[in-house]
This record gives C-alpha cells, structure tokens and sequence, in this order.
C-alpha cells in the first residue's frame, strides 16, 4: 500500500477528533440559556465569531502549512481548540464565550480546516485527488456520528461543562497521532505522489505566509469564478452550519422534540453525509463539477423548503425520509468545489480553496446569528429554513454560470 493512503488515514483520523467541537454549539444553546439568561441572538453571536474566524484563518492556514509544514500547523491548531474549549468551563459572562468558544476555538479550528485536506490530497495524490477528498471531508461528517449523541447525552445527563471537557480533551487526544505519524510531502519518505510516475522534489518553505495568501486572494479576485465559487459556498454554508447545525437541535425542541432525539437525527445526517460525500467525490473524478454542484444545491433546498411542515415532537417517517435526503447532500459540494480550484487555479488552489472556505464560514456565521435573532423576534424559525431554500436555488443557477478556464490559463496557473 502506498504511503499517501496511510497520510490520509492519519487526516482521516485528526478530522474526526476534531469534530467534536463543532457538535457541541447547537447543544449548547437552550442549557446557556437557561443557566446564564443569555438570549439566543447572545450565543449565535459566539457562534458567528466561531465560524467566521473558522473560515478566514483557512487561506493562511494553508500558507502556514507550506511555510512550517503540515504537522506543526495541525498540532498547535488541537492545542488552541483544546484550550477555548476548556476555558469555557469557568466562564461566568457572555464575552468570555466569545473569546473562548468564538475566538480561540474559530481560530484552532480555522487552522485544519477544509484547507488541511486540499492540502494533503494536492501535495499525497496525483490520482484519485476526487475520492480522496471526499473521504476526508467525510471525515467531519464521521467525527459528528460519533461525538453527537454523546455529547447530546452529556448535556442532558450531566450539564454543557462536561461536554465542553470531553471536545478538549478529543483535540488532545489527537496531537500524538499528527507529530508521529504524518509526513508533510512524499519526498520526506522518498515517494511520489499516488499515481504519480516520478518524484516530485518537496518545494522549499513559502516565506511570507500571510502576504501569499493575501496576494493569491488579490489574484484570484480578479476572476469571475473566484466570486461565483465564493457565493455558492456562502450559501453552502448558510444552509448547513450556519442553519441545521447550529439551529436544527433548539428548533426541534421547540416542536416538543427531546435534546437527544434532535441531536440523534444530526448524527443520522452524518452517517448519510458519509456515503454522500464519498459518491461525490468518486462523480467528481468522472462528470463536470459545474453540473453536480448545481444538482446538490437544488435538491438542498427543495429538501429545506419542506422541513418546518416536518418538525413534530416524535420522530416519523417523513422526518426520517427528509434527514436521509439532506444528510446525502450535506457537504457533497465540497470535492466539486475544490476540483473547480484546482482546475481554475493550478498550485494556488488550497489557498483559494482557503479563502472560498472562509466565505462559506462567512454565510454560516451570518445565518447562526439571524437565525437566533430570528426565533428571539418571530418566535420560531420557519422563515429562516424559507429564505435558505431560496438561497440554494440561486446557488445553483450560480453553480452553472462558472465558466471553463481557456486551456494557456489553466497552463499558467499550473
């Protein structure tokens, strides 16, 4: 076996355990509530300082990892989550939970985002860059599974502290994993990429990390396709981390529906995102990525349009039909849209792919704070699930306007 499969299975790994912090913000929004009288628009502010830092630390991240390398960004990354997670614990103001869960925790996060795995499959693979990234990015949806109904049942059983503790300590956890076992590029074992027939020598270390991301973002800005891919991926955003993942659980509730019901029904969306995202990635090596973004972020929203005639206090078939739909299209996006990087963007494409990131955290941030001042003004949230499903209709116009790149510009960006 090649040792770019036994990398992957090392960022498959780091992923999962890192994806406990992001079970825990909708867990925690009712117990804030009631311990602290902090209303709902209060914590989705955390949140969206949480999600936003998540995406704008991306592009440097990656840059990070070109400049210091792979395993030192990720293994300082897990200690900083590890850190804002367990600080909460002691915390007694609303300030404290932005500082804590929304700024060091956005930036730890921000830090092995999405970016991380671009970086790997670009730098790992020279076949199978499509599956690969699925699977990774899968690996979040994997961590969810696992993490989701015990923390729902920390919360319920035991209080939000100890959850709090258990995401430190699964960042923690993880660390040795990364500093022992990954390797930043085949040439530091004397490989070459999967499929790939010759060596290709390791680049020396990219100074300037920051100006670099920021001089890619200023390049790619210029282009068409830069914009539609970042407006498609806010609107990805919105409609899942910033909406379900934040609001599904507290809006469950409201119908009546118990914590650990809800956050079960996440977990289940896990389990299909999984296959979801995998099949995305094995279509993405095969058909155009235009035509299968469109398709996802159609059926994204058709899907959210019929959610608030489905939320009732036990579980039904409907409910469980809708869960299965959405949970297979829930980051399917993200192999086509990093394939459209790559394609529109040659070597520059992780940092792109970091900045377009952050623009998709961007659109979560913004819907995890509307969507608490949303049920704090109307009293429920159905007209958030509304305006999402819109959102991806337009995404998926969007999503078919990007044009090809002309075969010399996809040279000069390689």
């Amino acid at each position: 076996m090649h040792r770019a499969w036994s990398v992957a299975a090392v960022t498959f790994v780091t992923i999962i355990g890192a994806a406990a912090f992001a079970s825990l913000p909708g867990l925690l929004i009712e117990p804030l509530h009631r311990e602290f009288d902090w209303s709902r628009g209060t914590i989705g502010f955390a949140v969206s300082v949480n999600l936003a830092l998540y995406g704008l630390t991306a592009p440097f991240a990656a840059a990070l990892m070109d400049r210091f390398g792979i395993r030192k960004v990720v293994a300082l990354a897990l200690t900083v989550i590890a850190a804002g997670s367990l600080l909460t614990v002691w915390m007694t103001a609303s300030w404290q939970l932005v500082l804590y869960w929304g700024v060091l925790v956005g930036l730890g996060s921000g830090s092995m985002a999405l970016a991380f795995a671009a970086t790997v499959t670009n730098r790992w693979f020279a076949a199978r860059k499509g599956l690969v990234t699925g699977i990774l990015t899968a690996a979040g949806a994997s961590g969810q599974l696992i993490f989701l109904p015990l923390l729902s049942w920390l919360v319920e059983r035991h209080g939000w502290r100890p959850a709090a503790v258990t995401v430190a300590l699964s960042a923690l956890a993880v660390v040795p994993f990364v500093w022992l076992l990954l390797r930043d590029h085949p040439a530091d074992v004397g490989l070459a990429p999967y499929g790939a027939t010759e060596p290709v020598a390791k680049p020396a270390p990219a100074l300037g990390a920051a100006r670099r991301a920021v001089t890619v973002l200023l390049r790619a800005a210029r282009t068409g396709p830069f914009w539609l891919l970042a407006g498609t991926f806010a609107i990805c955003g919105a409609s899942t981390n910033g909406l379900v993942k934040t609001h599904f659980v507290p809006a469950a509730h409201d119908h009546g529906m118990p914590v650990t019901a809800a956050a079960s029904l996440l977990a289940v969306i896990g389990v299909f995102d999984v296959a979801g995202t995998i099949a995305s990635g094995w279509f993405t090596d095969r058909f155009e990525a235009r035509r299968l973004l469109a398709v996802y972020y159609a059926l994204r929203g058709i899907s959210l349009l019929f959610l608030p005639m489905l939320l009732a206090p036990a579980v039904h078939p409907p409910m469980l039909f809708f869960i299965v739909f959405y949970g297979l299209d829930w980051v399917a996006t993200v192999p086509p849209t990093i394939a459209l990087c790559r394609e529109q963007y040659g070597e520059d494409s992780a940092i792109v792919f970091g900045w377009v990131l952050a623009s998709h955290q961007v659109g979560a941030a913004v819907v995890a704070f509307l969507g608490g001042v949303a049920r704090d003004v109307f009293g429920s949230y159905d007209v958030v699930w509304y305006a999402a499903g819109a959102l991806c209709a337009v995404a998926a116009i969007m999503s078919m306007i990007i044009r090809r790149p002309a075969p010399s510009a996809v040279a000069t960006a390689a």
